[in-house]
């Protein structure tokens, strides 16, 4: 496969050994992916991951590296911690990686990671208003009053919520085992609501529930953005490159 212009073929890979496949878009803002063919080439598959970048013409392109990890309850949203509580560094071995908002040890689901400031910023800056939906168990049926206030807003000790998304669901089908098991009351029953949110309070999700008289009983991100935990175990990540 011919070297693209400008670049040196020779100092990207050897193309006996891989072969590197792009995919580029001229259309303005368009992203731009980089895919291998790993033959055994090392060195070649450590340049592309710790660089991350294509060469075009005599432009450089840098990528920018994003995980999507379902985190597991019990772990804490980083990757050091002094009393030796599990984080994030026991399940992902990505170096220079940061999470892009945090969620409660108690919760469950989504973390976006990456090693893009920008990034970071777009997800986490309120006036962005990037929207996150939560699979969320209540404890006792969710009441039709209820969920209307909690798609108009719930009045918290700091200010009244914006606008949502709440909607009854049946229990998800990719639905994994928590552990330990949530701590339900018996002969009170349970139900589950999609929460869609546009801030990022401490607790918000939570103290919404527990504001609108059903407590949350069990907490999973399901989707930041266009992102969503779809097709990734409890405990796993998934990550790829793209053009910021």
């Amino acid at each position: 496969m011919p070297a693209p212009a400008g670049a040196n073929a020779g100092s990207v890979c050897n193309r006996t050994n891989a072969q590197l496949i792009f995919a580029a878009n001229n259309a303005k803002g368009a992203n731009i992916f980089i895919g291998l063919e790993h033959k055994n080439t090392s060195r070649s598959l450590r340049f592309l991951r710790d660089l991350r970048q294509i060469i075009i013409g005599e432009r450089i392109l840098p990528m920018s590296t994003i995980i999507l990890f379902n985190k597991p309850y019990g772990v804490l949203c980083q990757f050091t911690d002094k009393q030796g509580r599990p984080t994030l560094a026991d399940h992902i071995d990505v170096d220079k990686v940061y999470a892009a908002g945090r969620l409660d040890m108690d919760s469950e689901g989504l973390v976006v990671l990456t090693d893009d400031g920008r990034l970071q910023r777009k997800i986490t800056h309120p006036d962005n208003k990037m929207e996150k939906t939560y699979w969320v168990q209540l404890e006792n049926r969710i009441s039709d009053d209820a969920l209307r206030a909690l798609s108009e807003g719930i009045d918290l000790k700091d200010g009244r919520t914006k606008p949502a998304r709440a909607r009854r669901i049946d229990e998800p089908a990719a639905l994994w085992p928590r552990q330990p098991p949530i701590r339900q009351r018996k002969h009170i029953p349970t139900s589950w609501i999609a929460l869609t949110i546009t801030e990022g309070r401490n607790r918000q999700v939570r103290r919404m529930t527990a504001g609108a008289g059903f407590p949350t009983l069990r907490l999973i991100r399901y989707r930041v953005g266009s992102w969503t935990i779809d097709g990734i175990a409890s405990g796993d990540y998934v990550m790829f490159h793209t053009q910021p």
